[in-house]
């Protein structure tokens, strides 16, 4: 049962990053800001989603 959550939560981390890349490049187009919002990940998708969407 444990491995299946670290395999959601693995998973879920990489979603968020790669969503977050794609929203950065998207709205920027830098690599520099694309890599910087990736660490950041889910992070940025709510701010990106909160400023931008709403």
């Amino acid at each position: 049962m444990k491995t299946y959550k670290a395999t959601y939560v693995k998973g879920g981390i990489t979603f968020g990053t790669v969503l977050a890349i794609t929203i950065s490049w998207s709205a920027n187009q830098s690599l520099l800001w694309a890599i910087i919002h990736g660490i950041l990940g889910w992070l940025y998708v709510i701010y990106y989603a909160i400023f931008y969407h709403f």
